[in-house]
């Protein structure tokens, strides 16, 4: 049996989602202590039942970050059968620095490594996006910690025990605002990144509630844990799972927060410290310096990603500036100011001659007609590409508008003893593949050229290209028709 489409109704999910976490809470809720601990291992194998089961029938396309998402799961397993009673025994909340933390945490960093390679994809598309969630996300842990687990922490705490808890808050947070920004751009993947986001933000309450309740009932911990795990297992068999590494091709359109927002929430940090010295009453919490510490290299990532759009930014408009759009060539405007660079050099002695080769296309028109404004801008990027192709570096080549080029030549020009335009001749004259079809155009290139002293101007160099090119033209007419475009 097949795996269901992405078309597939998801309700089934939801409504097998629910009854499993009503049956398995209200189990553990009601059994005794070798029981639950029974019910709660039962329940952590299932999300490594599910993502197994959707990577073997081939739903998940790309497999290796729901393989390392199984890891991470798979850990959190064995930690659950090495140390069964830690959850019931509340030693969750103690921030004690056992083993079972040290597994617990690297087991929360295999699976959130899972998800950074699933979504990467997506941040590719919205960089900017992503960061600014996880700098709201790594900010929104200092209020958390400092007023919720940080007072709260028992005599058991140990320095070990506060950094895994810290390190647990601080990359949940992170992630949940990635995940949160994420979905508000990937419509087709929001089913899976909804439970992924519940899954991240149930483990992220568990944090909180076992250290508000270490001294009380540990069913509540349990419980939000084993709905984090079924949430988590919901995700990989949603019929639009495949759409969390696969994002739908185009521009992601979505708006970054204003600037005060983030500026406030970078102040979250410093300004509880203040209060903290200010009071006097207590010492500062140690998750304000690391958290900090984080933020800075964050917000150096966000500076060097505007810089880069920026220069981006400028490169295009300077490229948009001094190019024809359609054919990458000079446009008329800098043709011109190369023009006139190139008769200062002249006069300067920095150059032995000037050469203009106005070039016009014989046949183009036929060809536009014939097949459309597609296959003549096919042609006229072809032209250009073997304009190009026929002069040196130091040449320029430019289009003036329509079918009209320009060629400017720095210094002696042959090659071989055959003079530039008859090489372009010959170029253009190859074959162009149109439409499915082969025609051929021509060109008519008047030339002129200034030497030192000769008293030419950019616009006496032009005037008698031009002049040149309407001979060219008018022989052409003179000695036969003009008829160069149609199939080969």
């Amino acid at each position: 049996m097949g795996w269901p489409r992405a078309t597939a109704p998801a309700w089934p999910v939801h409504a097998v989602l629910v009854g499993l976490a009503l049956a398995a809470g209200t189990a553990y809720a009601l059994a005794g202590p070798e029981l639950r601990i029974v019910v709660f291992t039962a329940v952590t194998t299932v999300p490594v039942i599910t993502y197994l089961l959707a990577l073997g029938a081939g739903h998940l396309t790309d497999r290796l970050p729901w393989l390392a998402a199984v890891a991470g799961l798979g850990f959190l397993s064995l930690g659950q059968v090495l140390w069964p009673n830690w959850i019931p025994d509340h030693h969750l909340g103690r921030a004690e620095g056992a083993p079972t933390d040290l597994v617990m945490a690297s087991a929360h960093l295999l699976f959130l490594v899972g998800t950074a390679t699933a979504l990467r994809r997506h941040g590719r598309k919205d960089p900017g996006g992503l960061i600014d969630a996880a700098l709201f996300g790594l900010c929104a842990a200092g209020p958390l910690w400092v007023w919720l687990i940080g007072p709260n922490l028992g005599p058991e705490a140990t320095p070990l025990g506060e950094t895994l808890v810290l390190s647990d808050v601080l990359v949940l947070s992170a992630v949940l605002g990635c995940v949160i920004r994420i979905g508000t751009t990937a419509r087709k993947a929001r089913g899976p990144l909804a439970y992924l986001m519940l899954s991240g933000a149930l483990t992220l309450a568990c944090d909180v509630v076992s250290v508000l309740t270490v001294h009380g009932s540990s069913v509540w911990t349990a419980q939000m844990m084993m709905l984090a795990y079924l949430t988590l297992a919901a995700a990989p068999v949603l019929p639009s799972a495949p759409w969390v590494t696969q994002p739908v091709p185009g521009k992601v359109i979505a708006r970054h927060p204003p600037l005060g927002w983030l500026a406030a929430a970078l102040c979250a940090n410093p300004l509880i410290a203040a209060i903290q010295a200010a009071q006097g009453d207590r010492p500062a919490s140690v998750v304000l310096p690391v958290s900090t510490m984080l933020v800075i290299p964050v917000v150096l990532l966000r500076l060097h990603l505007l810089s880069s759009q920026r220069a981006r930014a400028e490169r295009t408009l300077v490229h948009q500036a001094h190019h024809d759009e359609l054919t990458g060539l000079f446009n008329r405007r800098h043709i011109v100011t190369q023009i006139d660079e190139a008769m200062l050099a002249l006069d300067r002695g920095e150059l032995t001659e000037v050469t203009l080769l106005l070039c016009d296309l014989d046949g183009f028109k036929p060809v536009n007609d014939r097949y459309g404004h597609q296959a003549g801008d096919l042609v006229l990027q072809t032209v250009a590409h073997r304009l190009t192709g026929a002069v040196r570096p130091q040449d320029a080549v430019g289009r003036l508008g329509g079918d009209e080029f320009v060629v400017l030549l720095r210094g002696e020009h042959t090659r071989d003893g055959q003079p530039v335009a008859d090489r372009i001749n010959e170029l253009l004259r190859a074959p162009i593949e149109v439409a499915g079809d082969t025609v051929r155009i021509g060109a008519s290139i008047g030339t002129a050229t200034a030497w030192p002293g000769d008293g030419a101007d950019r616009e006496n160099l032009i005037a008698r290209a031009d002049a040149a090119m309407y001979a060219v033209k008018a022989g052409l007419r003179e000695a036969r028709p003009v008829t160069v475009a149609g199939p080969v």
